[in-house]
């Protein structure tokens, strides 16, 4: 691979520094707090540098989120083709997700552990991240159609999986990180794969009269 030029390294550089310095902000402010002028402050560049790079706070907070979203689905993508949807999904998540968590440097595990815990104590997060997932939604049916080799115009099935892997695992998660805070994410993850892979047709508590 061809190594990036200055200008591309330069560029980098600047919107890491844009992220590092809002999430400093968001931790000591709060997200709602914070302004666009003070992240960019803080990087000592204006706000139209600013963005050049995000279009919004919540994007800049969201940022990494999409960057895991993204290398999941590049995962998912280069799974040997006779991988079930499912079990390539979840190893594909997975892999992202402990290449962030324990292991990785940190730095990476700081931003990752702060992207989550501001999503989660944000309603305007966490709804802007739900958004954004089903803002892929066609992507991820594509992704899943190749792979069960149909096409998602005609079949439902590709797009069912996609709204599934991308919003009701995320509240699963966020539900289940309020009374297990110590797990990893990659572990709550797991536990919503194998719940979805032995399907959601729960029986009643007690049949009805």
């Amino acid at each position: 691979m061809e190594k990036p030029g200055l200008r591309e390294r330069k560029k980098l550089r600047t919107r890491e520094a844009l992220t590092d310095a809002a999430y400093e902000l968001f931790h000591a402010n709060g997200f709602d707090a914070t302004t666009v002028d003070q992240i960019a402050e803080a990087v000592e560049v204006s706000s139209r540098t600013f963005f050049r790079y995000f279009t919004s706070k919540e994007d800049v907070a969201l940022s990494l989120a999409d960057e895991q979203v993204t290398e999941m689905l590049d995962g998912f993508a280069a799974q040997p083709g006779d991988v079930p949807v499912l079990t390539g999904m979840r190893r594909a998540a997975l892999d992202v997700l402990r290449a962030h968590g324990p292991g990785a440097s940190t730095s990476d595990q700081d931003r990752h552990r702060r992207m989550r815990d501001l999503i989660a104590a944000s309603p305007t997060l966490m709804a802007a991240c739900l958004e954004r997932g089903a803002a892929r939604l066609d992507e991820v049916a594509r992704l899943v159609g190749v792979r069960m080799g149909v096409d998602p115009a005609t079949d439902p099935r590709p797009h069912l999986v996609a709204s599934v892997v991308l919003c009701a695992i995320q509240t699963a998660v966020s539900a289940w990180r309020a009374t297990d805070r110590d797990a990893s994410d990659s572990e709550l993850v797991g536990r919503a794969f194998d719940l979805l892979s032995g399907g959601l047709d729960y029986p009643a508590a007690r049949p009805q009269p």
